[in-house]
């Protein structure tokens, strides 16, 4: 089949590639415009593009797809296929019409569950013991379109966000071309999705703020499920924040209040709704991660010093 595969960030990589690697042809690819990126802020182009032009498949970057002419373009191509990958925007219906056999998405979680843009974060952040991905055809709904398959994949106790979608990016792109394989023969038909609903919406800046009065297992998950984006972070007795690596629960230990610091020469931990957590490395404003207690070392925090309080 003739394929144009729609995808942006690092995590469609992999599917990108099962897909150029397969009898398939990919005729283009669809990514975000480039992006400033790094401290320069310099336009960067994306990672599937990167790819893409690597292997010699036509790029296309348009800011929009209500564009007539671009939608025109995609036409153009004759594509019988579009698979998608993470790739940052809502598709119009002029847009979802144009391949033969429409859009299939490649979703990391098992739908009905943790539709929306950030599924593996909200799997962390819940504390969900299994979690998956699905590949499904696009609806104008919000992943709301009929399944061609699914896998399944363990939550690991210390998994941070980062950690398990890089799994599922592995183990999504075997599915993915399963699935591109069984329209292209007629084997595979897309069944409605059935069970209970659940939404991942984005998580943002605040949502990666630590509440220390939280139990334990909550700040856990929560700074887990917030690396590396957006990054969980608390704020220093002076208001100053503290970007926060993943943390450890530490029920062995005395409680204490939520958000008092004690630093030892083991280590450094923190007071919760429970019992405490050990900090693993951290960052403070304008410096690169390190090792929370060479960061307390240098900090001199008083005895009754307490993190998150006001921004």
């Amino acid at each position: 089949m003739r394929l144009l595969f729609a995808g942006t960030p690092e995590v469609a990589l992999p599917s990108l590639d099962a897909l150029l690697d397969s009898p398939h042809e990919v005729v283009a690819v669809l990514t975000r415009p480039d992006a400033p990126a790094g401290r320069g802020r310099r336009l960067t182009p994306s990672p599937v593009r990167v790819r893409a032009e690597e292997a010699g498949v036509p790029v296309l970057t348009p800011t929009t797809l209500r564009d007539p002419d671009v939608v025109a373009q995609l036409a153009a191509l004759e594509p019988d296929l579009a698979p998608v990958v993470a790739y940052g925007a809502l598709l119009p219906r002029d847009v979802l019409d144009v391949p033969r056999h429409g859009w299939v998405n490649l979703h990391f979680s098992i739908l009905p569950a943790w539709r929306g843009a950030a599924p593996v974060q909200h799997a962390v952040l819940h504390g969900d013991e299994v979690t998956g991905a699905s590949t499904f055809r696009i609806e104008e709904g919000l992943d709301t379109g009929p399944v061609y398959g699914t896998l399944t994949e363990t939550v690991r106790p210390r998994d941070t966000s980062g950690d398990l979608l890089d799994r599922l990016a592995r183990a999504g792109a075997g599915l993915l071309r399963a699935t591109v394989d069984g329209i292209a023969d007629g084997s595979l038909v897309a069944v409605p999705q059935a069970g209970d609903v659940s939404h991942a919406p984005r998580l943002r800046v605040d949502d990666a703020r630590v509440r220390w009065e939280h139990p334990a297992p909550a700040v856990d998950r929560r700074v887990r499920a917030c690396t590396p984006a957006p990054g969980p972070w608390t704020t220093l007795p002076d208001g100053a924040r503290l970007k926060l690596g993943p943390v450890r629960p530490r029920a062995d230990l005395a409680a204490l209040p939520p958000g008092a610091v004690r630093v030892s020469r083991d280590g450094v931990v923190v007071g919760t709704g429970t019992h405490p957590v050990e900090l693993g490395d951290v960052a403070p404003a304008g410096k690169r991660m390190m090792p929370a207690a060479d960061w307390a070392r240098g900090a001199r925090l008083p005895e009754d010093a307490r993190l998150g309080g006001a921004s």
